[in-house]
């Protein structure tokens, strides 16, 4: 028997432990600057727990747009490579929320996820009304 939703399994196993590599981001930059609880006006506190709710803002959606897909049977293999560019994304997101050197890793990332959320609801829009 084969794995039910391997992309769905995959993305959730990766969608976890990107958020762990935040957390551990933000707990870092706290330590760093000593802000206990909240952003204590640090910019770089605020920097690491924007990138880390932006990305909770946005992987519930794509966990569960890439879920319907996979229950449809409409992902195909192109939906594995939706997932991956998705994570790729939100890790430049991540590194580019610091400012410093990558910065535009905050613009790629911002673009991939509205053109990866904007393309899994198209689809599965079209999955639901039988076009697909």
């Amino acid at each position: 028997m084969g794995i039910l939703l391997p992309v769905t399994l995959a993305s959730a196993a990766a969608a976890g432990i990107m958020a762990i590599w935040l957390m551990i981001r933000v707990g870092q930059v706290r330590t760093a600057h000593k802000v206990s609880v909240g952003d204590g006006g640090n910019e770089h506190v605020i920097r690491r727990m924007r990138a880390h709710a932006n990305y909770v803002e946005s992987a519930p959606f794509v966990l569960v747009l890439i879920g319907v897909i996979e229950i449809a049977n409409a992902g195909g293999g192109w939906l594995k490579w939706v997932a991956i560019i998705y994570f790729v994304g939100r890790i430049a997101h991540g590194l580019g929320m610091d400012g410093t050197t990558f910065e535009k890793g905050r613009f790629i990332g911002t673009v991939i996820t509205l053109l990866t959320l904007l393309g899994l609801s198209v689809v599965a829009a079209l999955v639901g009304a039988g076009v697909l």
